[in-house]
């Protein structure tokens, strides 16, 4: 019901929104009577401010057109090379010169992008740094309330699976990244790989601010996780799709919920940083003014989740800790990364990660017993919280070079 009157609310709000949005306009646009209006500006600005927090956010698009590699620009094209009911594996092809056709290919790199809340295009930066020294790949999760019931259900066991799947896919020359919430999914098919040894393995896994053991400096996500029982979360955060969408009567644990918890976790941050919008928007700051617009079209941005797959990842994840314990079952085979021998592991967390704590990530390296120490490395980015760590300028001049030499050793 909850979901129904979200929607109810948000068409009662569509009016609203499009009429501030048409007052902006009017009261801005340079060949308008009313831009030329005592105080128009700051009319202007409410009325902005007003549409943008009340109209809908849809998922933006990655916007890589092009990149600069050795002073020549190179332009570069999306690629669905497969589709799944739940996901679409993303290719960035760059279409290099003529001059520049035969250069040495580089490694490899598939990114793993988290089922949590977010678009796959938050890491937009962390895609268009990684293109002008690699072949990408991503995982682009599809929103739930628009895949069919008859689509199925996903669990977090169908997330390994997938895993493996582009895995397989892409070959024994695959470097992996995986940020945030899909270290866990991603550390279980390798794990489980390793153990068959029925198919190729990756060179390498690159695991960024992951909770691998969330036992470990515990944050406030961790805590809500592990206080609240089972029965809660399947109670009250989870809600059937309404008609109007291709996923109707799915159940899912809905974006606009996930959004409401994102920004109850620094309400007065949040505030303050539509109040300076406000200011810019009257001192004519334009380019704060667009930098703002372009964080909040992306973080106001957020998908559905599969119910089975979040109460799984609350359960298994969170609340069992079944990977660390070594307690965890897909497919009747215990997730064992003690097998992973031959793979190079290299864990990063920010100082300043509220998210996953410190030493969460940094886990997977007891986990992976028998990974030989000089396959191994670790690194905590100074002065970053989570998101600094694949996105923004540390992650572009700290981060990111050692992750790249880190892929071009172990080539």
């Amino acid at each position: 019901m909850l979901y129904q009157l979200h929607e109810l609310n948000r068409a009662f709000l569509t009016p609203l929104t499009r009429w501030a949005e048409t007052n902006a306009q009017l009261l801005r646009h340079p060949y308008s009577l009313f831009a030329y209006l005592p105080f128009s500006h700051r009319a202007a600005a409410g009325y902005e401010l007003l549409y943008r927090l009340g109209k809908p956010y849809d998922k933006p698009s990655f916007d890589i057109h092009n990149i600069t590699i050795d002073s020549h620009t190179v332009t570069v094209t999306e690629e669905v090379v497969l589709e799944k009911p739940f996901c679409r594996l993303r290719h960035f092809r760059r279409d290099f010169p003529a001059h520049l056709a035969k250069r040495k290919a580089d490694p490899v790199v598939l990114v793993f992008a988290p089922l949590s809340g977010h678009h796959a295009t938050l890491l937009r930066d962390t895609v268009r740094t990684l293109l002008h020294d690699h072949d990408v790949y991503i995982t682009d999760w599809i929103d739930a309330r628009l895949v069919p019931l008859s689509a199925g259900p996903f669990h977090l066991d169908d997330y390994v699976r997938y895993c493996i799947e582009f895995i397989q896919l892409l070959g024994p020359d695959l470097h992996l990244i995986s940020v945030c919430q899909p270290t866990v999914p991603v550390l279980a098919a390798v794990s489980l790989l390793s153990t068959r040894k029925d198919g190729h393995l990756p060179k390498s896994m690159t695991m960024m601010g992951g909770p691998i053991d969330a036992r470990s400096s515990p944050t406030a996500v961790n805590t809500l996780a592990s206080e609240k029982p089972y029965s809660w979360f399947e109670n009250q955060v989870i809600f059937t799709v309404p008609h109007k969408y291709p996923g109707y009567l799915r159940r899912v644990y809905p974006g606009f919920l996930q959004h409401t918890g994102f920004v109850a976790m620094n309400p007065d941050r949040h505030m303050q940083s539509h109040w300076d919008f406000y200011l810019h928007l009257v001192e004519g700051d334009g380019e704060s003014a667009e930098a703002h617009r372009q964080f909040y079209d992306e973080y106001n941005a957020v998908l559905d989740l599969p119910a089975e797959y979040y109460l799984d990842t609350i359960k298994t994840v969170f609340q069992e800790f079944a990977l660390p314990e070594g307690k965890w079952i897909v497919d009747g085979q215990r997730v064992a990364p003690e097998d992973i021998k031959g793979v190079a592991l290299f864990t990063i967390e920010g100082e300043f990660d509220d998210i996953s704590g410190s030493g969460q990530t940094e886990a997977a390296h007891k986990l992976c017993k028998n990974i030989a120490a000089k396959h191994k490395q670790h690194f905590t980015a100074p002065q970053c919280g989570h998101y600094g760590i694949f996105s923004g300028r540390r992650w572009r001049e700290v981060v990111y070079p050692k992750i790249r030499d880190f892929i071009h050793t172990h080539i």
